[in-house]
């Protein structure tokens, strides 16, 4: 899935959950920062070869690309970009991070919802031929061969999906205020 959809799907879920129980906006600012940081860290080596080369636009073509697509890249940033990109979608990775917060923090750390949801998604939206996501990596490389999210049909089928989502969030955001404020207990001593 693209950068923008996975901050946008971010942060429409963070949107639920704050219905259910307040969540702070260092929270939620947290999270949508995990969602899309897989994407953008894995592009940094194609980011600095293209500045470095004096083609910046290289970046842009590589990060739009479709399958076969790609420009040419020298090997290393290749390799550095692979590597990358097997590390923080994996849900092994994940899973080890979100182990050693818990154990430093006692509890889960809720932005880690945010990384999550960018690996659930992309095990779904990669397709075998672009960047599949290796969610057992680095035990394995292997990525589920799901649905091609730069498919012009399903990018379209996506959006129109987050803005559905977020007309609905809208609509009944009156109705979820009201519920929070005739559940919010008062302090000791308030009336």
């Amino acid at each position: 899935m693209d950068i923008l959809a996975h901050a946008l799907w971010a942060r429409s879920g963070f949107a639920i959950l704050n219905r259910r129980s307040r969540v702070n906006r260092a929270s939620i600012h947290w999270a949508l920062a995990l969602a899309v940081l897989p994407d953008l860290l894995h592009n940094l080596p194609v980011l600095a070869w293209a500045i470095a080369s004096g083609n910046p636009g290289d970046w842009w073509t590589y990060a739009v690309a479709l399958p076969g697509k790609e420009p040419m890249l020298p090997a290393l940033v290749v390799t550095l970009s692979q590597q990358l990109h097997c590390l923080l979608h994996s849900a092994l990775v994940a899973a080890v991070i979100s182990g050693l917060v818990y154990v430093v923090r006692h509890q889960f750390w809720l932005p880690l919802l945010g990384w999550w949801s960018h690996i659930i998604i992309d095990v779904f939206t990669h397709s075998a031929d672009f960047y599949p996501s290796p969610v057992f990596y680095p035990v394995s490389s292997w990525g589920f061969d799901g649905l091609a999210w730069n498919t012009t049909w399903f990018t379209v089928l996506n959006y129109t999906a987050l803005t559905g989502f977020g007309i609905w969030l809208f609509v009944t955001r009156r109705n979820a205020e009201l519920h929070h404020s005739s559940t919010t207990v008062a302090a000791p001593g308030q009336t």
